[in-house]
Order: C-alpha cells, then structure tokens, then sequence
C-alpha cells in the first residue's frame, strides 16, 4: 500500500499569531519591558512552530497525526480502527486539539473532517481539507488490516 501524507497549513492561525506576537511585542517593548516583550515574541513563535500545520499520515500499520515540529502527535494503530466518514464540523468546535461531543477533535483550518470509529466504540475527527484523500486512504489501510 503507498503510504498517505498531507500536511496543511493553518494560515489564519499564522496570521492571527503573527499579529499577536508584534502587537504584544511592540507594546511591551514601547512601555519599556523589554525582556517581557521578547518573552512574550518569543513565546508566540514557539506556539506557531508547535501549532501552526497539521500532518497526518496513513499506511498500513498506522494513523499519525503530528501538529508542527513534531512535539505535539498521536497515533493510532489502524487495528485499533473500524471505519471513517468525511464530516464537516460545526463553527463552535473550532481549531487545536480539543474534546467535542463526538470525540477528540484534532483540527488547524476549516470545518472538513474525518470522523473515525475505534473498535473500542470511541470516535475522533481529523480536521483536513482534503477529506475524501484521508478517507479513501484509511479504507485501503483497514482493507489491508483485515486481510492480515
């Protein structure tokens, strides 16, 4: 099976991080708090390293999510998997790692997703914009699984 691997970019969350760390910056810097306003630039630009893109891959042993650099991923054994549906998640849920009523929520931009159901009864979404590529790769990952 070749592997699937799309990473997508959060632009708004850069611009909006962006804006941030300059407005928070400048104003610190200009009150005369220097060390607190490169703190604070500093800080900012760690949470875009850490946040600003979401890479998930598939193949036939795995779904890993990896937000940024790396620091922050998770995997899941496609095993461990039953079946996925492209959704599209309401507005409130937002964006980041986050608990919703359907499950964990793993989402940088927009409102597309993949929901997947555990064998264990528990399900997630992948936020993505490109869900029927996800899905179709996490039909052919399962297909495998199960001829195994």
């Amino acid at each position: 099976m070749k592997p699937y691997e799309h990473t997508q970019t959060g632009y708004l969350s850069i611009i909006f991080a962006g804006f941030a760390a300059f407005f928070s910056a400048f104003i610190l810097l200009y009150v005369g708090l220097p060390y607190w306003g490169l703190l604070a630039f500093a800080i900012t630009g760690a949470m875009l390293a850490m946040f600003s893109t979401l890479t998930v891959s598939v193949d036939e042993r795995e779904l890993q999510i990896r937000y940024g650099i790396g620091i922050f991923r998770k995997r899941f054994p496609v095993e461990d998997l039953n079946e996925c549906e492209v959704v599209r998640n309401p507005w409130w849920y937002g964006w980041g790692i986050r608990l919703t009523p359907r499950g964990w929520l793993y989402n940088v931009s927009g409102l597309d997703a993949v929901e997947i159901l555990r064998k264990d009864g528990k399900t997630f979404r992948v936020g993505t914009d490109e869900p029927e590529h996800l899905k179709a790769a996490l039909n052919r990952a399962l297909g495998v699984a199960q001829r195994i």
